[in-house]
């Protein structure tokens, strides 16, 4: 009877489990917490009394909890108009759905009431919920804590609504040692000290969603600074480390002020409102905190007036940190700070909406960049962010803007290319359809509609259309969901242009997704613009009424042959989320165009059939400088790569044209074409491995060119891309065995052990010569890599320490390889470091897949609850380029998979098959090695 009796009960809460939100029949208002950190045994304690509405009748009151040790007997509700507490009959805690059930003997009216309950918990090591990162203070080891929860962890410091829809207010007091900073996401109003604790209790919070309340506790130094409207900025950090604060405060009270006058401008000129409007609605906080943290997983996170960074993304140090590093924090700052709006004030509604918090956050912090630092070309690129978002969405097994979450698991992969990266592009795609202005006027009207509420994709465009008189939803529900993207073919045909779009895949085979795209258009001048929406699957438009075009000067064709006027330039600007194929003649137009100086310096970036480059470059074999600017763009690059990827061209056409490029200055496309290059290397490689060393050397002529240019040493005046372009050049070089290069990296290596402020490797270059050592260390000559961990155990600049662990992967030697692995998993380096050395060399990749299946249990056990065990799969798997390691990966992971990789997991696998199908058609080519040759040892 008494089994009976159990299982009834167990019964009773079945209605509650398996479910991915929770019930809806009560709902916070405000919290009172209150936590108790104790930072040597690693525990908290805590209370919370729930300010809530009953809002349909219940006998239950169903919110998260996880990892958290409730003690019952402290449950009770107290309804509004009485202080008699009601305690529950039974509190059942669900830790496999991260819920705790509150019973009641009778139902609970429609009401108000608090609901009131104690608990404890551990600092856990796993840098979510509440948990604890080390340090070093004055030689000693001590802990700090800190809180990271989002998406789904507040749960784990206290039992709450931990939905983003359920906001309420938050009253946070803290007990912590009185010696010690404690922040939290509003100022302090009262401390009390008593003895060696003190009692910290701060203001209110507006009204917000859980996964932003912050606490952080420890010892810290830090940088102020007002902007002229008086908001507190401060920027936290290690004690010793507060001048490395300063770039990043600069640029947060900067920024700012940048969002402010953007939005000044468009109230004054567009909708006639007050100056004073900020985002439609001012910064609602008196003061905004940055903090870096030793251990943090993500790149940083948007907590309300407090936000915590890894170091690396908030830290700048003028002597060590590279120019890579200056644009990094820049660029996260204003990420962040963006989210004060595009997050936080309004939220979004479920986590099928990330993409509103990240994308917004995404687009907006390259026009603060843009405005602060013009001189680095932040929005060419932009391009880059478009292309990373294109490559993960051109695989079958990527995932529309809008997905369905269905439990908490499954959130932290959608924290991708598609959230971020698409999810910019697609608003700056919608951006230049309807006008800066408009959409800037509508963007503002919705953070008034929405602010400190809740907002789901819909409810954006609908203010979009409202503003616009366009059909943006029906527009634009065919962008987030579905997964993919088109490429638009265009031709001209009887005085028509024709435009016909299809499924872009990398695996080359056919896809059924069919999207209304935002053609934008010029034709013979920037002038003449026109817009329009490609509905269906093929369309045709009259040339001679496309934003007033004639072709009085006869045929199409000898106006294209003659007449540069007559050009037609489609996806302006390279704003559209999609590739385009121009037919012979308007490529011919476009020649001309390019010649005549017609084009934007972006659509010089623009996206053309490859098959016509590679033909206009066989007319052209002596490529004059304009022709090769015609070639060298990052849309041209990046199609033809991914082409040749699909199987749709040869990679003898590829490196074809890649030969075009030896003259390039262009960061961006230099940039691209390296990244590419690796790629190739690695996938010609294992197609033809007898190939491999006239493939690098084809390489090492290609940038031999633009590195002798920009050469070894900084030039007084150079800019900020130069800086950046001289590391990534230097180390392609290294990476593919240029001897010059090598001895020159070395030589500056062991200058640098001598005396670590030489001006012999500054910080841009520093990878490549740390590349360069890796590249020469065997188990018979590892006195460089002992060299290496050395200054990786000496240096305590975050920046320093990641260049290494990047580099250490670049040796050949089995025993090595695994050494560095190995050396991975030690307490060295810390957890969120790891994956910067994941990525070894080609020889290395069986030691890392085996290294991987021995250390499984131990990997999931450590990274297994966060979004970082990703990368492990992703790192190693993805590489690989035969069907029978798919195979092996597949059979691995079918018994040691885990929910939160599976969608990782599939494109991992996905991308091998991708390259199997790639090495079998590279096989298949008559005449690569010919050719391969003849481009290695072609005298330019």
């Amino acid at each position: 009877r008494e089994r009976e009796s159990a299982e009834r009960a167990m019964d009773k809460f079945d209605q509650f489990k398996g479910q991915p939100r929770l019930p809806k029949s009560a709902a916070p208002r405000s919290y009172d917490l209150k936590l108790k950190p104790d930072l040597v045994a690693c525990k908290f304690t805590g209370s919370v009394r729930i300010s809530l509405d009953v809002v349909s009748p219940t006998r239950f009151i169903v919110l998260n909890a996880a990892d958290l040790s409730v003690d019952r007997s402290s449950v009770g509700f107290c309804s509004g108009n009485t202080s008699k507490v009601l305690e529950p009959v039974e509190v059942q805690l669900f830790e496999a759905d991260e819920i705790i059930v509150v019973e009641f003997a009778e139902s609970l009216p429609v009401l108000a009431g608090v609901l009131s309950m104690d608990f404890e918990g551990t600092l856990n090591d796993k840098m979510k919920g509440f948990y604890r990162s080390t340090y070093e203070h004055n030689g000693e080891k001590k802990n700090m804590a800190v809180t990271q929860f989002e998406p789904a962890d507040a749960r784990r410091c206290f039992p709450c609504w931990d939905e983003p829809a359920c906001k309420a207010t938050f009253k946070i007091t803290l007990e912590v040692p009185s010696e010690l900073v404690a922040l939290s996401n509003m100022p302090a109003f009262d401390v009390k000290v008593d003895g060696n604790l003190k009692t910290v209790q701060y203001m209110e919070t507006p009204i917000m969603s859980t996964y932003l309340v912050a606490v952080v506790v420890g010892l810290f130094d830090y940088v102020e600074d007002l902007t002229p409207d008086g908001i507190r900025v401060q920027v936290y950090c290690q004690v010793g480390k507060a001048d490395q604060g300063k770039f990043a405060l600069d640029v947060a009270v900067k920024t700012l002020g940048l969002y402010k006058e953007y939005v000044a401008y468009f109230f004054r000129v567009a909708a006639q409102l007050s100056y004073n409007l900020y985002f439609a609605v001012p910064y609602s906080l008196p003061k905004l905190d940055m903090i870096a943290i030793p251990d943090f997983a993500a790149g940083a996170m948007e907590n309300y007036g407090l936000v915590t960074y890894r170091e690396t993304a908030l830290l700048y140090d003028d002597k060590q940190s590279a120019a890579a590093n200056k644009q990094r924090v820049s660029t996260v700052v204003a990420h962040e700070l963006a989210h004060q709006w595009f997050g936080n004030l309004v939220t979004m509604e479920w986590w099928t909406h990330l993409w509103l918090n990240e994308g917004f956050a995404t687009w907006v912090s390259y026009l603060a960049t843009d405005s602060l630092f013009p001189e680095w070309q932040i929005w060419t690129q932009f391009l880059n962010e478009s292309t990373e978002g294109l490559r993960l969405d051109g695989l079958a097994e990527s995932h529309p803007i809008e997905v369905e979450v269905n439990h908490a698991c499954e959130i932290d992969e959608i924290f991708d290319a598609i959230s971020y990266r698409k999810g910019a592009s697609v608003i700056r795609m919608l951006q230049s359809y309807l006008g800066p202005e408009c959409f800037q006027r509508a963007l503002a009207s919705y953070i008034q509609r929405y602010a400190c509420s809740n907002a789901k994709t819909e409810d954006l465009w609908a203010v979009l259309e409202e503003e616009s008189g366009e059909p943006v939803t029906k527009l634009m529900n065919s962008w987030t969901k579905q997964k993919g993207y088109p490429v638009v073919a265009a031709k001209v045909k009887d005085q028509k242009l024709e435009f016909e779009q299809s499924q872009f895949l990398l695996s080359g085979s056919p896809g059924d997704g069919q999207w209304i795209v935002p053609i934008t258009l010029c034709c013979g001048s920037y002038d003449a613009r026109r817009n329009f929406l490609l509905q269906t699957k093929s369309e045709a438009l009259d040339i001679m009424e496309a934003s007033g075009c004639s072709d009085s000067q006869g045929s199409l064709m000898e106006a294209g042959k003659g007449k540069p006027n007559s050009w037609v330039k489609i996806n302006v600007d390279q704003t559209g989320f999609y590739r385009v194929k121009y037919d012979e003649e308007l490529s011919a137009r476009l020649r001309y165009a390019i010649e005549s100086k017609c084009l934007s310096a972006t659509d010089r970036y623009g996206d053309f059939d490859f098959l016509l480059v590679l033909l206009l470059f066989i007319l052209y074999s002596r490529v004059n400088l304009l022709i090769t600017k015609f070639i060298s763009s990052t849309g041209i690059l990046d199609d033809s790569y991914a082409l040749c990827m699909g199987c749709q061209q040869s990679l003898t056409s590829l490196l074809t044209l890649f030969s075009a490029y030896r003259e390039e200055v262009d960061y961006t496309v230099l940039s691209n074409l390296i990244s590419i290059s690796y790629e190739v290397a690695r996938i010609a490689a294992d197609a033809a491995p007898e190939l491999l060393d006239c493939i690098k050397l084809f390489f090492i002529n290609l940038f031999q060119y633009s590195a002798e240019r920009i050469g070894w040493d900084p030039k007084q005046g150079e800019g900020h891309l130069d800086a950046m372009l001289r590391g990534e050049l230097l180390a392609a070089l290294c990476a593919f065995g240029d001897d010059a290069t090598l001895a020159e990296a070395r030589k500056r290596f062991h200058a640098f052990l001598d005396d670590r402020n030489t001006p012999l490797l500054p910080p841009d270059i520093r990878k490549a010569a740390y590349v360069a050592v890796m590249q020469n260390v065997s188990t018979s000559n590892r006195s460089d890599f002992d060299s290496l961990l050395r200054v990786y155990r000496e240096t305590d600049l975050s920046q320093e320490k990641t260049r290494i662990l990047g580099s250490l992967g670049s040796s050949r030697d089995h025993d090595i390889i695994l050494e560095v692995l190995n050396f991975l998993l030690s307490s060295e380096v810390r957890s969120q470091d790891v994956v910067f050395g994941l990525a070894v060399s080609r020889e290395g990749r069986e030691i890392a897949w085996k290294w991987l299946k021995d250390n499984w249990e131990h990997i999931t056990k450590i990274w297994g609850s966060g979004f970082l065990i990703t990368r492990f799969v992703s790192a190693i798997v993805s590489p690989f380029s035969s069907y029978e390691k798919a195979k092996e990966a597949e059979e691995f992971f079918a018994i040691h998979g885990k929910p939160s990789i599976a969608r990782t997991l599939k494109q991992s696998i996905e991308r091998v098959h991708i390259n199997a199908k790639w090495v079998q058609s590279i096989q298949c080519e008559k005449h690569l090695g010919e050719a391969v040759k003849e481009l290695a040892y072609r005298k330019y």
